[in-house]
């Protein structure tokens, strides 16, 4: 948690896709789907980008998405860093 700030659109984002579905008790749909994670490798990024975006659109009103993109961080490793580009509404992050 941050000291201050954490009711911003883009923490909730944030945090929303570092869950993973069924850490949250009474909302077990919230967070990303544990199978994009249990490959060896992530080969397909379609399924895991689609999931990113229900999650965000689902659970946070507040933002648009408009793109998506999953950067490779060790090659074959399964390590990726999630960017995704959102209209906050008042203004654009």
């Amino acid at each position: 948690m941050l000291s201050k700030g954490n009711s911003s659109p883009q923490v909730c984002v944030s945090n929303l896709i570092r869950m993973t579905r069924g850490e949250v008790p009474f909302s077990r749909v919230k967070g990303l789907d544990p199978r994009h994670f249990s490959r060896p490798a992530l080969t397909e990024k379609e399924p895991l980008m689609a999931d990113i975006e229900w999650l965000i659109e689902t659970y946070e009103p507040r933002v648009d998405v408009k793109n998506i993109d999953l950067e490779d961080l060790a090659a074959k490793a399964g390590d990726f860093a999630v960017r995704a580009t959102l209209d906050v509404k008042g203004g654009i992050t």
